[in-house]
Parts: C-alpha cells; structure tokens; sequence
C-alpha cells in the first residue's frame, strides 16, 4: 500500500471480499503470528478504506499432530473471522486446501501454508496483477531459492520440468501453494476434485488466465530443522495425480514415433523388395530382412494402437474427474479495483 492514505470512492465498486484458506497439520509454532499477520493486514485495510475486505480467514485442521487444535480453537474465539473445520483424518495438503476452498464465501481466495511462508502482506499485488491483466489466477513465484538447499531447490525446479515434458501443460511451472484465485473458479475446479485429481490442473481445466508474481519467500521451517512434508514418495505421489489429471502429451508423441516407425519400415520394405527383384543374388542369407521388416511395422502398428488406445481413456478419465465441456465466468466487477489501482497503486 506504500503508506499513501486515501478516499476510496464508494460509488466506483463494491467491496470486494477476500477469503483465506490454510491447511493446518503441524503449525503449533507459527498459527498466531499468521493470524495475527492477517489481523494487521485487515486493519490496514479497513484504516486505508481499501476497496476489498479480508472476509474470512479458513483454517483446515487436517488432523494435526501437534497443538494446533487447540491455538485455532483459541484464535477463533480472538477472531471472529477466523474459521476452523476439521477433517476426520489426514487427507493431506491438497485435499486440505480443497476442502477449505468449498467452505469459502470470497470474491477471491487466497490459499497460504501455515508456515509462515508466505507473506499476506502480497496479497494486495496479487490481486493489482489479476485485475489489470485481466487474470483469473495469479500464483507466488520465489524470487530466489526457498529452501537453501541446492539439492532441494533444483530437484523442486527439475521435477516441475519433467513433468511440463510429459503433459504439456507450462503453467506447472507457475505451480505454488501461494496462489490469489477468482472465487467462482476456485471453487468450481474444487467441487470436481476426485481423490486422483490433482488440484492445480483442475485449475487449468476452467481457465487459462494465470500468471505469476514474483516475491521473497523463505521456507523457514526447512531451514531451521529440515523438516519437510514432501518426501520422495509424496513427490511420486504428487507426480502421478498431475498426468493423471492431464491430458498426457507423452501420449501423442508415442503415437508419433509409432507412425514413423511403420512409415520409415515401409519404405525399406519396398527398397528391400526392388533390390530382391534386380540384384536378389546379393541379399544372403534371405529371410531375415523380411523377418526383421514385420517385426517393425507391427512394433510400430502395437505403440501407435496403445497410444491411440491410452488417449481416449485418458480422455474418459478427465471426463469421469470432471473436466468441464465449458465454463462461464463474470469479470465485470475487477474494472472498479483495475481503476483504483491505476490511480493508488497496490
């Protein structure tokens, strides 16, 4: 907000409202400061007669295995905007957020880890981003390295890569758990979220308007005690779920490379047989050039088939996850607040 005070004119827009959703398993040590962060952000807020409004601030306790029951129960009754819903079991991070997406009511939802990660105070610039770009999701990109850990940081950076590679989807790259979302499309994509579906690519099935913006952040957690939610199995685990929910570009370059193997068998095959019919004393010992041809081309006829076959059932998957045939979507009301920040800034 740069500190500047001014006069919100109330007959230009609405307030908007803003919603925040935290997935909560063991963030004893860091839940009040959040809070309280949030706290100092609403106040600013309401002081600069901003032109949104913290709503409600979401919290999933997804069966917590240290005290944190009990700070979220303390702090919702510190907080009246502060909410707490319980899981039954631990789902996990992205079933956790899902869950606290469903239960939002804001123009916008902000989903923020409970580690004091991510700052709230960007919220601001996220959403100056999403209405001047006309954006419908706006994510955190670290403007450096979050974990300082050379192996973590480039393994995170790597296993993004790869999997851009297997399913064409480039937003991976902007994937983060940091993320500003249009309400009507977070909570679309998660109300067709199946336990294989992997949230960040539902996501891309109702919009294609994302964008990052880029930010310090530092996993202080990782930092401090290299503790860290994310082992080699969940990584595998996160990894599967997002070609699942894709429609897997790796697909389609086996059908590729299928096709070209049976076109390049074919014609050696017909160079095989003009040889055999002017010069056949030269082919010794006969048979294996035409053994070797079939093999090939039904080589190549079986993965272009498999490839073929893998794609529609790929498709019938999304289908059956929930992949919208289309999706409406009303952006007439980031006009007030694209004005606003033309003039104050964020």
């Amino acid at each position: 907000m740069g500190g500047t005070e001014f006069q919100w004119e109330s007959n230009m827009s609405q307030i908007t409202k803003i919603s925040t959703v935290t997935p909560v398993y063991s963030g004893e040590g860091y839940l009040r400061l959040l809070v309280e962060s949030l706290a100092s952000l609403r106040a600013e807020w309401s002081r600069l007669e901003f032109p949104c409004q913290l709503e409600e601030s979401i919290f999933v306790d997804d069966n917590a295995i240290d005290g944190s029951a009990s700070v979220l129960e303390a702090l919702s009754k510190e907080y009246p905007w502060v909410r707490v819903i319980t899981n039954s079991r631990n789902f996990g991070q992205h079933p956790a957020t899902i869950a606290g997406i469903l239960h939002s009511c804001g123009d916008w939802v902000v989903t923020l880890d409970e580690d004091l990660q991510h700052d709230p105070t960007h919220i601001a610039q996220m959403l100056e981003c999403a209405v001047g770009k006309g954006l419908d999701i706006v994510y955190a990109r670290p403007e450096a390295p979050v974990h300082q850990s050379r192996f973590r940081d480039l393994s995170s950076v790597g296993f993004k890569l790869m999997l851009v590679a297997l399913t064409g989807n480039r937003n991976i790259t902007h994937f983060n758990s940091f993320r500003l979302l249009r309400g009507g499309v977070a909570r679309s994509a998660a109300s067709v979220c199946s336990h294989e579906t992997y949230y960040d690519v539902a996501l891309t099935w109702f919009t294609h308007r994302i964008n990052s913006v880029t930010f310090p952040m530092k996993d202080l957690r990782f930092i401090r005690t290299g503790a860290t939610g994310y082992s080699l199995p969940r990584l595998l685990g996160h990894a599967r779920r997002m070609v699942i929910s894709s429609q897997a570009k790796i697909l389609r370059l086996g059908a590729l490379i299928g096709f070209t193997v049976m076109a390049v068998d074919l014609v050696f095959g017909v160079w095989i047989f003009f040889q055999y019919l002017t010069q056949s004393e030269s082919l010794i010992p006969k048979g294996w050039a035409s053994l070797f041809l079939a093999a090939l081309f039904f080589g190549g006829l079986s993965i272009t088939m498999l490839s073929v076959i893998l794609e529609y059932l790929t498709g019938v998957v999304l289908h059956i996850q929930g992949k919208p045939t289309f999706f409406l979507i009303d952006r007439s009301a980031d006009a007030g607040l694209a004005r606003f920040f033309a003039r104050c800034g964020p």
